[in-house]
């Protein structure tokens, strides 16, 4: 009796894998095009007011700590600044964004040193992005770098202070859609760079920061076509049993069932060849 040949099995494995995909893709797609679309930000036009506010100072404006306590932004003058705005109620982008912007710092740390700049997080979901808030955000996700702190800003200001660094943001049904930039602050309280995107490279903020250090002029505009496919904006749905809002990746868990799924086929039919072919052998060497 011959044995079962592998070639046959695989070619069933790789039939049922085609299978999947095939069936997957098109469910996949319809849930994009399905899916709900609120009106939400521009974005080249929140790029554009971000690029506007290059070369204008900020004003006086004073905020919270994590202690509560009051900090005058212009009290970071003196020294380079960097500035990223969150909210704390997002439980993906942000927290993301944030990590990659602590692995930024350390590397600029490295290079620079630890106390040659300041960085900044506000919240502006107000009055949700409390002190407390803030304070167990940067907990959870272990941001201790000395120099940076996280701010709180009173409501009736928050307006005017996203409007000066140029930061949009929209509520929708959905959540919030914001632009990720990180603003770099010179020494004289000028915005004069903004990095865009969910990923802060090191790169993108260290020639700029060395420039500011030596004080040479950095050129403040760039081209907007060069940044339009880097960004990426936030796309959230408010939770009602929480009361908070949370990213939506349906299609990326939707995605990862139908990973899923193909690799408990793949595993099945490995199995079943695996025992076919012990039990042929079994059955050989009974008969010899």
């Amino acid at each position: 009796m011959r044995l079962l040949k592998p070639a046959g099995t695989l070619a069933k494995l790789t039939a049922m894998l085609w299978l999947a995909g095939a069936l997957l893709q098109p469910q996949a797609l319809r849930a994009q095009e399905d899916a709900p679309r609120p009106p939400g930000l521009d974005q080249k036009a929140a790029i554009r007011a971000s690029q506007t506010v290059l070369g204008r100072s900020i004003g006086d404006y004073t905020l919270l700590d994590r202690e509560g306590r009051p900090v005058r932004l212009v009290s970071y003058r003196g020294k380079p600044l960097l500035v990223s705005f969150i909210y704390t109620g997002c439980f993906q982008v942000c927290p993301t964004t944030t990590r990659s912007l602590d692995e930024t710092v350390r590397a600029l740390h490295d290079r620079f040193g630890s106390n040659q700049f300041n960085v900044v997080s506000i919240g502006f979901n107000q009055p949700a992005d409390s002190p407390q808030a803030l304070k167990a955000f940067a907990a959870q996700h272990r941001i201790s770098q000395p120099n940076w702190d996280f701010l709180s800003p009173p409501a009736r200001i928050v307006q005017p202070l996203t409007r000066d660094f140029g930061f949009l943001y929209q509520a929708t049904p959905a959540g919030f859609d914001h632009v990720l930039q990180v603003s770099l602050v010179d020494a004289q309280g000028r915005i004069v760079r903004q990095v865009y995107g969910d990923r802060v490279d090191a790169d993108a903020l260290g020639e700029p920061m060395k420039q500011l250090l030596i004080g040479s002029p950095l050129p403040q505009r760039v081209r907007l076509d060069d940044v339009f496919d880097q960004i990426r904006l936030l796309c959230t749905v408010y939770d009602p049993v929480t009361g908070r809002y949370r990213v939506d990746y349906a299609l990326a868990l939707e995605a990862a069932g139908g990973l899923t799924f193909i690799l408990a086929v793949a595993l099945y039919l490995l199995g079943e060849w695996r025992s076919r072919r012990s039990a042929r052998r079994a059955s050989l060497s009974a008969r010899t």
